[in-house]
C-alpha cells in the first residue's frame, strides 16, 4: 500500500516488513454483523520485536474498558 504524504513521515519506511497480525472478529462478536464474516486487517513491521510489542499492546486492555470487558478480536501471527 502506498502512502499517500510520505514527506509527513519523521522516518523512511523500512523496504521490507515480513513480519505480520492478522486480525479477525470472534464468531460471538456482534461487530461481525456490521463488517460481515469475512472482515479482517493485517499490520506489517520490519521485526519480530516491534510486531510481538504491537501484539501485545492491542491484546491487552485497554484504558477505558469497562470491568469484565476483553478484547474480542483474533490475533493471527504471519512469519515469512
Amino acid at each position: 500500500m502506498s502512502i499517500s504524504h510520505d514527506h509527513n513521515l519523521r522516518q523512511p519506511l523500512p523496504a521490507a516488513r515480513p513480519y505480520g497480525l492478522r486480525l479477525r472478529p470472534r464468531r460471538n462478536d456482534p461487530f461481525r454483523h456490521l463488517v460481515g464474516d469475512d472482515w479482517q486487517k493485517e499490520h506489517w513491521f520490519a521485526t519480530r520485536a516491534e510486531r510481538d510489542a504491537a501484539l501485545a499492546q492491542m491484546s491487552g486492555r485497554y484504558l477505558y474498558f469497562r470491568p469484565g470487558d476483553a478484547p474480542t478480536l483474533e490475533f493471527e501471527k504471519l512469519d515469512p
